[in-house]
């Protein structure tokens, strides 16, 4: 797979049936390594190992209802009082982060109402941070670590 703009990490990769499966440690299980997949698992790792997450505090492809619509978000974090604080959203290393991607993880937060969005496509990564008081956002040159959002 691709090299990222990512620190490197171990994984445990599979082929059976013809196709590539990569150990998921939040799943707890093998999941298809799409382009996708691949930016989500290294992503997972960076937050776990370079940003101290717990992984007992993150999600992997939550349920979430946009209008009463189901969709899944790549990742969401919580604190340690189990309340959502940072939504992930991921895409292969050859999509654009565009419009309609900051728009797809907005969708995600009108139900979730966290303080940080982030983008990733392995190779840019866009932190958010909202301020629900004076409804604004700005953007952060950081993702913010594990004992900031507490």
């Amino acid at each position: 797979m691709e090299k990222l703009n990512l620190p490197s990490y171990n994984f445990n990769i599979k082929l059976e049936e013809q196709r590539k499966l990569i150990f998921d440690s939040i799943r707890k299980k093998y999941v298809v390594l799409t382009p996708e997949e691949w930016v989500r698992q290294n992503f997972i790792s960076y937050l776990v190992e370079n940003k101290n997450y717990p992984k007992g505090l993150i999600a992997v492809e939550k349920k979430v209802d946009v209008n009463r619509m189901p969709q899944r978000s790549d990742i969401v974090l919580y604190n340690n009082k189990a309340i959502p604080v940072m939504i992930v959203e991921c895409k292969a290393s050859c999509v654009k982060i565009s419009q309609d991607t900051f728009n797809q993880i907005a969708r995600y937060n009108m139900k979730l109402q966290v303080p940080y969005l982030v983008v990733t496509n392995g190779l840019k990564h866009y932190c958010c941070e909202i301020n629900y008081e004076t409804n604004s956002f700005h953007f952060i040159p950081e993702i913010p670590d594990y004992k900031k959002i507490l």
